[in-house]
């Protein structure tokens, strides 16, 4: 029988566990930024390093959920560009694992997005185009960061985010680009923390199936609310969302 004790120490635990799949639902399907108001809470439930081994599976399973059903809008050559530079990022993360905590590197990276975000909203303001987006190492950059971010908390979906926003692409296309590029790196992770972190167990797994049913809700939430707003709305939307999610980030 498995024992849930180890990690579940009360109705509090179960909650927050629930409102988490809940809200990585409705983000693989559409509602970005979600998913980072979530670490902290995990984080606080489980401990920082045990909350990530319980979030990567409900990760993957709402990755698969996102491309079954945007599986024909990925735009390729940007995840291509952002793959390679993201698998660094998960070994660099392995690295300073054991050098400077977490929380110090979540911050910086939470500034760094904060620096870019408000350069790609100086440039819709003006009414400009991002020059940055042409430079060589524009999208290596936003790899690497994303690569990092997932792999210390799984806290890319800002970094994502923004890149995408900066991409001008139609709201489909982001949210299609955004669930094959996170089914891609989250599977490539599994063998990382089940190996190297020993984070993902039979038990942790046993307790994400309980999970399942939020998931689907708040997949099927995420999908009615991208058929209802329209693209400015949905950009809107999706920056607001961003820059609440790097705020947390920053003081998380």
């Amino acid at each position: 029988m498995t024992d849930f004790s180890l990690y579940i120490q009360n109705e509090w635990s179960w909650g927050v566990l629930f409102l988490s799949a809940l809200f990585v639902g409705m983000s693989k399907t559409g509602v970005q930024g979600l998913t980072i108001l979530t670490v902290p809470l995990l984080a606080m439930a489980f401990g920082a390093k045990p909350s990530t081994g319980l979030m990567l599976p409900l990760l993957c399973f709402a990755d698969v959920i996102g491309v079954s059903y945007y599986r024909r809008q990925a735009e390729w050559k940007y995840i291509l560009r952002l793959l390679p530079m993201a698998v660094a990022g998960f070994f660099l993360a392995l690295w300073v694992d054991h050098l400077i905590p977490a929380t110090e590197f979540k911050h910086l990276m939470g500034a760094c997005l904060a620096l870019v975000l408000g350069v790609m909203l100086w440039s819709q303001w003006k009414g400009r185009e991002n020059l940055l987006i042409d430079k060589w190492w524009y999208s290596p950059l936003f790899g690497l960061l994303g690569g990092f971010t997932t792999m210390i908390g799984n806290a890319a979906g800002p970094v994502m985010a923004i890149y995408l926003l900066s991409m001008r692409m139609p709201k489909l296309a982001f949210v299609g680009t955004n669930a094959w590029f996170f089914l891609c790196v989250n599977f490539l992770k599994l063998p990382l923390q089940i190996f190297a972190w020993h984070n993902i167990t039979p038990t942790t797994l046993a307790i994400d199936v309980c999970a399942i049913p939020f998931i689907l809700l708040g997949a099927f939430l995420g999908i009615r609310l991208v058929k209802f707003l329209p693209e400015r709305e949905f950009r809107v939307f999706t920056t607001v969302a961003t820059i609440i999610s790097v705020i947390v980030m920053l003081i998380s």
